[in-house]
């Protein structure tokens, strides 16, 4: 299975004496695979299903740890509560979605008999508009400026991306003590004689604050994927356009964003998704307040299935099926659309 020269290769850079004990070791260890295993078992399954071999590991930890849990939730959003264990619940059909619908109103969250989900929807469909909308529009930006000739770009390239590598709690607990009521810009405000601020108590001001804080941890990582598709754009194509005359503004518009849709639609696709699933940002932020404010799917979710003294898991998981029905509807719709565009 592992050919000689594959070993000639790895140890060529050592030298000898102490380090021919190494390859020797690495020699036995592996002929020793090679006959216990890899050939006894090419013999047993064939030439050709030995890549599914490797394979397989991967395809358990998927198995077990997301398909599983998968399921297991189909299972839970058709049984009824209290109790943990599928087999200890009873079977209810659709009861679980007939609850959630049932509105005079799906508009007015206080029509339904679940109006926490229809706030944390409200909520969510909010957040996401603006949020994705930030996200495109400052990362497009950014991308353009850090793709220029501009003075130690490499450095603004790794500033700004440098959010990204925070936890989000970290990065929640950091704004939490630069916004809450005794915090850093408050604190400013009254040195320049000025009104502290309910940066987090007021609901306006919760959810401006979660749209930026979310805007601000991810936007690097989006600016890399644009950034990345100006650099495929061929430099011929900008100068063949001077000479025929185009200013900057054309050229972007004839040549930058046709050409970079496809990478725009890869950010949308992403930006909308993480929009959606928002939750350990605004955990540790607000913890969905004041009140429901800030309230979104994923939280309420959480809050339902095992945060509350009163675990409501038939109902979380049926919360989770619209929401995942949403996300897969949502991004057909964009990719059909980006199809029919080109």
């Amino acid at each position: 299975m592992i050919h000689k020269a594959t070993r000639k290769n790895i140890f060529q850079t050592m030298g000898d004496g102490s380090n021919r004990f190494f390859i020797g070791l690495y020699d036995l260890i592996t002929q020793i695979l090679d006959r216990v295993l890899f050939n006894p078992l090419q013999k047993l399954v064939g030439r050709h299903r030995m890549p599914y071999f490797f394979v397989l590991p991967n395809l358990l930890v998927f198995g077990i740890f997301s398909l599983l849990p998968m399921l297991l939730n189909f299972g839970y959003a058709f049984t009824q509560d209290p109790n943990l264990f599928l087999s200890q619940r009873a079977w209810i059909g659709m009861q679980n979605f007939q609850q959630i619908f049932d509105c005079s109103n799906v508009f007015d969250p206080n029509t339904c008999v679940v109006d926490l989900f229809w706030r944390a929807v409200g909520n969510t469909i909010q957040f996401v508009v603006f949020q994705v909308t930030l996200i495109v529009a400052i990362s497009l930006i950014t991308a353009i400026v850090l793709n220029g000739k501009i003075k130690a770009r490499g450095f603004f390239r790794s500033i700004y991306f440098y959010p990204v590598l925070l936890s989000p709690i970290v990065v929640s607990l950091l704004w939490k003590w630069i916004l809450q009521d005794n915090g850093l810009l408050n604190g400013i405000l009254v040195m320049l004689g000025l009104n502290s601020m309910p940066f987090m108590t007021n609901p306006d001001w919760a959810r401006f604050w979660m749209v930026m804080i979310s805007t601000w941890s991810s936007m690097g990582f989006y600016t890399l994927i644009l950034l990345a598709g100006l650099q495929s754009i061929p430099a011929d194509l900008y100068e063949a356009a001077s000479m025929d005359g185009a200013n900057g503004f054309n050229a972007f518009r004839r040549i930058t964003m046709p050409l970079l849709m496809p990478t725009m639609l890869v950010v949308m696709v992403l930006s909308l998704i993480r929009a959606v699933q928002i939750f350990d940002i605004v955990y540790a932020f607000t913890g969905g307040g004041p009140g429901s404010a800030t309230l979104y799917l994923v939280q309420y979710i959480y809050m339902n299935g095992f945060s509350s003294p009163i675990k409501l898991m038939g109902l979380a998981s049926t919360a989770s099926i619209l929401m995942a029905g949403v996300l897969v509807i949502l991004t057909i719709a964009q990719l059909t659309l980006r199809k029919n565009e080109v």
